[in-house]
């Protein structure tokens, strides 16, 4: 059986068909001295030869790699540097399969979850997991997605605490709901020297103290502290960059408060936590 003909030397559009690239990827090749060029034929186009398909198709499979041209270049050069391009290459394939490894972990918790908890950290969502469908509103999600990105995992995982009881306890959610409604007249139509503010402030105190005393009786307190034993295993386990401090936060999220409600805000503090107050006199709510 005869064989086709067998070109001795193809053209660039041949070379770059075989070798699986394109003719403009070879041009480059040569501009950069990666590839050198070839014998041109009686038209002046560029021909190229076995050791040029070679050299195109080791070229191809170290692309391939993600190895980068100038290392390739040093590589076929000999240059002992080719080495640690290819361990800090080695590195950098090792974090990128990390980082691909930590996105199936979260598509697989987000259609395990069937929510948005899914997204958020796994100390958050598994401490989340068991309340019945519905008891966490988009607005719970979104302030753990808020604190989480702030204070990471454990601090949403101490906030997770707050949702639970709300969504166990009606009669909190019930007072939550209304303290909400009436925050909303605290607009710019307000003073902040208006005394309502410091009514609505008192009221809200004694909301976070039932809800601290529930937390602490529910025994939330204790499987918090087992969290925070293990909070070696889960540094570094927040997503998307460093965490910010608290004062930073303020500076970066905005929240649309009039001057109003920036004080009704500063108030609860005062009154949740006089010991912090310099010169102050203790108060209770």
């Amino acid at each position: 059986m005869p064989l086709p003909a067998i070109p001795r030397r193809v053209k660039i559009g041949d070379a770059a068909a075989f070798a699986g690239i394109t003719p403009r990827a070879i041009r480059h090749y040569h501009a950069i001295g990666l590839l050198a060029e070839p014998e041109r034929g009686s038209d002046d186009r560029r021909r190229y030869g076995y050791d040029d398909m070679i050299r195109l198709l080791w070229i191809r499979r170290m692309a391939d790699a993600s190895i980068s041209l100038d290392d390739i270049r040093a590589g076929f050069e000999g240059a002992t540097g080719i080495e640690q391009s290819l361990a800090r290459l080695e590195e950098s394939l090792a974090s990128k399969a990390a980082a691909i490894e930590a996105q199936r972990a979260a598509v697989h918790r987000l259609r395990e979850v069937g929510s948005p908890l899914g997204l958020l950290s796994p100390l958050v969502s598994s401490r989340l997991h068991d309340l019945p469908p519905g008891a966490l509103r988009p607005a719970d999600l979104d302030t753990l997605l808020v604190t989480e990105r702030i204070f990471g995992p454990l601090g949403a995982a101490v906030q997770a605490d707050r949702f639970i009881v709300l969504a166990t306890h009606p009669e909190l959610r019930a007072e939550k709901d209304r303290l909400a409604e009436a925050e909303k007249s605290l607009d710019d139509t307000m003073s902040p020297g208006d005394p309502r503010i410091e009514d609505l402030a008192a009221q809200r105190c004694a909301h976070e103290t039932a809800l601290a005393v529930t937390i602490d009786r529910s025994g939330l307190d204790e499987a918090l502290d087992n969290l925070l034993d293990q909070e070696d295993e889960h540094t570094g386990e927040e997503e998307g960059g460093a965490r910010m401090s608290a004062m930073e936060a303020i500076g970066k999220m905005p929240y649309d408060f009039s001057p109003a409600r920036v004080r009704y805000e500063e108030r609860v503090i005062e009154l949740l936590h006089p010991a912090d107050q310099d010169g102050g006199t203790p108060e209770a709510c």
